[in-house]
């Protein structure tokens, strides 16, 4: 049918819904020249379109901030490199409860249902272009091109953001902001000791942005056996590398993804009411078993014949031979012209500079809870311990004021509320938890103004002549006879 028809019955939608709604907050504050933001949202990928559009519909205008150029936010046209997502394609991810805002309308208006009918998974660059879409579509306010250098929650109620154009620096403030930064939002990728001594430019992490023509003709090891050590192995050997060995610590692959068993809707929206040792227990357990690689993903490495796995053969050193690196393991020493390492991300407050102020400050889970004897898990004991909606908690009471006024909606939130900060699955459920979280705070702060709205508020729903006031004697024929006694 198209996009155009498409997007009128989303107009529609939203029309009959009240989306936006009315404008119900105090007119806002200026500080410094400027009007305060009602709320920032860092982060214009999925978890930054969702959220705001889940406040739109409560009535508050969020700026969303990206430092990408407009249509480059996220991973999925910059350092994705998989063919296709792993979520089937019926997941209703970033939609908010509108069946006209889906991946599925999106793409029938386009190819038709029998072009649905024909497709597996959904292609990554596929995904971006609906993602620009929904941007589009729901009137998204967002500030491409900009980076937040420094995040100051003050005690007044404000938080100021310190921020960096291409016109320059300025400040601005907001009454509440929402890191949706992604997988590695409070952090960067996890890089092995053994690398730090390397010339940097014969190695990359597989989040790094690199273009893997520059591999063609090269030894390239890849250290890792997950999706993202699959996809760029695949990378290397498509654009032309000599060969491709995986060195991996495993004596086997994973088999099942755990992470998609137990729970259903239970586990999206009650994973934040379990005690702590079942909220550790859990996601413990899942990384502990790992996430097992697509098998598209894998069969896109085998497929070709310089492509080798070697499987319990981790990485236990990495020396430098001039252009050669020799990698030792128990198998023996490899020579390479490059290495990949895929070793996921970690919560590195230090490589995240703008947060660099409120670091020392947020509690973790490991600064409140210890686990069991054999469920020591130092990605869970570094995650921050957040509040009901995500926001930061201070690791000592009274020390940081405004922390709170911080949300955490980025993959770091998992062991506190469970995967409704990042994933497509239950972004959706995560989004409208936070915006309904932020409408009861701003309710909260704001009830002497809305109290005087209460008394102020005169529109009339009588006029006064919607009836005939009776005259002060009953008419005879209605007076009640007196009984005889």
């Amino acid at each position: 049918m198209g996009l155009a028809a498409l997007e009128a019955r989303l107009k529609q939608d939203l029309e009959w819904l009240g989306w936006p709604a009315a404008a119900w907050l105090p007119p806002p504050r200026w500080v410094g020249g400027q009007p305060v933001l009602d709320v920032a949202v860092i982060g214009a990928g999925q978890a930054g379109l969702a959220v705001a559009s889940a406040l739109a519909q409560q009535g508050i205008c969020a700026a969303v901030f990206d430092r990408a150029p407009a249509g480059q936010e996220g991973p999925w046209v910059t350092t994705a490199r998989m063919e296709t997502l792993r979520s089937p394609k019926e997941l209703t991810g970033p939609a908010l409860g509108l069946p006209n805002l889906t991946f599925r309308a999106w793409f029938e208006a386009q190819f038709g249902a029998a072009g649905w009918a024909q497709l597996d998974k959904i292609p990554r660059i596929q995904w971006m272009d609906y993602l620009r879409w929904y941007r589009r579509a729901m009137n998204v306010d967002v500030r491409n091109d900009t980076t937040i250098t420094a995040i100051r929650p003050r005690a007044d109620g404000l938080v100021a953001l310190d921020v960096q154009t291409p016109a320059g620096a300025s400040q601005m403030h907001a009454r509440r902001v929402i890191l949706a930064t992604g997988r590695d939002g409070l952090g960067g990728p996890a890089v092995p000791a053994f690398m730090e001594a390397l010339d940097r430019r014969s190695w990359a992490h597989s989040s790094d942005e690199m273009d893997y023509a520059c591999l063609a003709g090269k030894r390239v090891g890849v250290v890792g056996a997950g999706a993202s050590a699959m996809d760029s192995a695949a990378t290397a050997l498509e654009q032309g590398a000599a060969s491709v060995d995986m060195l991996i610590r495993r004596h086997d692959l994973p088999r099942i993804n755990k992470s998609k068993g137990g729970g259903g809707p239970g586990r999206t929206h009650g994973h934040f009411d379990l005690p702590d040792e079942w909220k550790w227990r859990m996601r413990h357990y899942v990384n502990v078993q790992q996430v097992p690689p697509p098998r598209n993903s894998t069969q896109r490495v085998s497929r070709h014949a310089n492509a080798r796995f070697h499987l319990g053969c981790p990485v236990l050193a990495v020396r430098q031979d001039g252009d050669v690196l020799c990698a030792l393991t128990p198998k023996g020493e490899f020579e390479l012209d490059f290495l990949i390492v895929s070793t996921g991300f970690k919560i590195d407050w230090a490589s995240r500079p703008e947060l660099a102020l409120i670091a020392p400050q947020v509690r973790a889970w490991k600064d409140r809870y210890t686990p069991e004897a054999g469920q020591e898990d130092e990605e869970l004991s570094d995650s921050p311990d957040l509040g009901s909606l995500f926001e930061f908690q201070e690791k000592h009471a009274g020390a940081c004021p405004g922390l709170d006024r911080i949300h955490c909606f980025c993959y770091p939130a998992t062991l506190s509320h469970g995967v409704v900060s990042g994933d497509i699955p239950a972004i959706s459920e995560g989004a409208r938890r936070l915006a309904h979280g932020i409408v009861s705070c701003f309710y909260r702060e704001d009830i002497d103004y809305q109290y005087a709205e209460l008394l102020a508020y005169a529109e009339p729903e009588l006029v006064g002549d919607e009836w005939v006031n009776a005259p002060d004697t009953i008419p005879t024929q209605t007076r009640r006879q007196a009984e005889p006694q």
